[in-house]
């Protein structure tokens, strides 16, 4: 695994899965984890319709996966392209079909769902400003949480943005999928940043690197032409 997850985003940025991922890992290290990456940045509720593109991508490599995997659950974060213009008026009915319609498709009317909140430093500043209604879509979020089986909130409190006003940092991020991990394991909802979360991100990332690891970031280094052929071959012996 290497950071962005979404590699084929020429845009993609660091992001909770990651770390959840490390989580998970560092308590199951006998086992394995594999990421489904289907996440589209800046995509509204509507482009996640049954028909459309993402749905359909999202269904198709989760489906190719179980090939010889098991769905553990899904990780899930959007809203902020529908936190204003009264987009809140139809969303809890937009994305309590959208949930129904993944475990559907997928066959996993049980799968746990882990939906994160929106960061409440929107509708303040640069690209974020117009986000003036986060709020009321964390409400729904909440709710839907609430009220479904193996469904778990996570909150965005205290997390910090980019200078856009709208990303949330790659600290922050990392720190997000602590807190999803923490919903997963505990099967329970996260309303308040955990007391240790700073700690539990360092302990995921401030490590030796496996063989493996040090392997791929020398090949990486040498596919982008940042270290010679002579010097390849030192790396992996």
């Amino acid at each position: 695994m290497t950071e962005p997850i979404h590699f084929d985003r020429p845009v993609a940025g660091v992001g909770l899965a990651a770390s959840f991922a490390e989580a998970w890992c560092k308590e199951h290290e006998r086992e394995k984890v594999g990421l489904i990456p289907c996440a589209e940045g800046g995509s509204s509720i509507d482009e996640w319709s049954r028909d459309g593109a993402l749905f359909r991508h999202a269904i198709n490599e989760a489906t190719f996966a179980r090939e010889d995997s098991e769905l553990a659950g899904i990780l899930w974060h959007q809203g902020e392209s529908d936190s204003q213009d009264g987009k809140y008026k139809e969303y809890d009915e937009k994305i309590r079909r959208l949930f129904h319609e993944l475990r559907t498709e997928l066959s996993v009317p049980n799968i746990p769902l882990v939906i994160g909140g929106l960061g409440d430093f929107l509708g303040k500043t640069a690209f974020g400003a117009g986000c003036v209604e986060h709020q009321l879509i964390n409400e729904i979020l909440q709710k839907y949480a609430n009220h479904h089986e193996n469904c778990y909130y996570v909150t965005a409190k205290s997390l910090i943005p980019n200078p856009d006003g709208i990303h949330i940092n790659a600290m922050s991020q990392r720190i997000f999928g602590i807190r999803y991990y923490e919903a997963f394991r505990k099967t329970e909802h996260i309303h308040e940043p955990l007391p240790n979360e700073h700690e539990l991100v360092n302990d995921c990332h401030n490590r030796m690197n496996t063989s493996a690891e040090n392997t791929y970031i020398a090949l990486e280094k040498f596919t982008l032409g940042k270290m010679t052929y002579e010097e390849l071959l030192e790396a992996l012996t």
